[in-house]
């Protein structure tokens, strides 16, 4: 699958919900399975279905290491569909971030270090589930998304932008 890149109208669109009728189709499981299969080969650590030019509230966090996160904790793919945040911690962390869809570029953005969210899993069964520090991380990158944002959104200062290459050679 193409990999919408910054400035695609996609990137920019809320995502629509996926209607209950979808679930339990061949086609959404066939989408979940080519979403992942992309976001593995490039190397993603997450990866929501607009970046795929696919306008439905589909993610996918799938943290574990590799070369653009070397620490990144180990994890199973999860697949949140329609997600909603209940409630995130006052607590915050500031951590870089990379994405797919903005290629070459990283930046520091501050986000809370923990998020408790509802969604409906592959089968269309409601799940909540709270994700912490890195993992929280992730999914809130992915949910901005989900409603037309990128990290982009987030950046105070220009200082907080790293190609990607000078912060490998300095953090990785």
């Amino acid at each position: 699958m193409k990999i919408a890149q910054v400035g695609e109208e996609i990137l920019r669109t809320p995502a629509r919900q996926v209607e209950l009728a979808e679930f339990g189709q061949a086609s959404l499981t066939s989408f979940i399975d080519e979403l992942l299969a992309t976001m593995l080969e490039a190397n993603g650590i997450g990866i929501a279905a607009p970046q795929v030019f696919d306008p439905r509230a589909i993610m996918i966090i799938a943290s574990r290491p590799n070369p653009r996160y070397p620490d990144a904790p180990d994890m199973q793919p999860l697949v949140l569909i329609n997600p909603v945040i209940q409630q995130t911690s006052e607590n915050t962390v500031w951590e870089w971030e990379g994405c797919l869809s903005v290629p070459g570029l990283r930046g520091c953005i501050e986000r809370p270090n923990a998020v408790d969210v509802v969604y409906l899993d592959p089968e269309g069964k409601a799940q909540n589930i709270k994700l912490e520090g890195f993992v929280a991380r992730i999914f809130l990158h992915e949910f901005d998304h989900l409603v037309g944002k990128t990290w982009l959104d987030h950046i105070s200062s220009t200082e907080n932008i790293m190609a990607n290459d000078v912060w490998m050679a300095k953090f990785a």
